[in-house]
């Protein structure tokens, strides 16, 4: 199983390379729950050996309901990533009805060609849950970042464990949220991909 850290700077990189994390989900603005970082800090962690690297794409804080300039910034976004020559990007879009917006999420995958792509826990904020799974899942994502719904996965596990049974293997399923030494077997135990701390 992989584990993954979610990073606000090169120093807490530098630590999860150092620990065995086997990737960084690197963000940036933490009191905005986590948007794209700066090039500069992209291209600086890219260049320590042994982790991989997926970028947040995510233009501002707040919903995942985004205007078209916002889309178009996000498509540039991922080509830096690319550039810098990251692993992955990871990002999320909703409708205003609050599904998985999988024309747009799918348009991101194209773009993230040769790159892993994350769908973040936007999915914990939709309308019905299940068919968000699939529509992630149709749109052509690598993995989905989940906390079952909930605030924290350990209260969504029955949640993330019928998102495992939905994926049968076709999409990844990555348990994050609250995720700590004490529930870490837990969650592990419903049958989830990867754990992002």
């Amino acid at each position: 199983m992989k584990t993954e850290l979610c990073a606000y700077s090169v120093d807490a990189c530098r630590v999860a390379q150092r620990l065995g994390v086997n990737r960084v989900e690197l963000c940036a603005s933490p009191a905005e729950g986590g948007v794209t970082p700066s090039m500069a800090t992209i291209e600086r962690v890219v260049a320590i050996k042994g982790i991989d690297v997926s970028v947040m794409i995510r233009p501002r804080g707040g919903d995942f309901l985004y205007s078209d300039d916002e889309f178009k910034t996000m498509l540039r976004d991922i080509e830096h990533a690319r550039a810098a020559k990251a692993t992955g990007v990871v990002f999320g879009i909703l409708t205003a009805d609050g599904r998985v917006d999988v024309e747009r999420t799918r348009r991101l995958v194209e773009a993230s060609e040769g790159m892993e792509t994350t769908f973040h826990r936007a999915v914990d904020m939709t309308a019905d849950y299940e068919s968000a799974i699939e529509d992630i899942i149709a749109a052509g994502c690598t993995r989905i970042l989940t906390s079952g719904g909930y605030d924290k996965a350990i209260d969504g596990i029955d949640n993330i464990r019928r998102a495992v049974e939905i994926a049968r293997g076709r999409i990844e399923i990555m348990a994050g949220s609250g995720v700590v030494a004490s529930n870490a077997r837990a969650l592990r135990d419903v049958g989830v991909d990867a754990l992002n701390f």
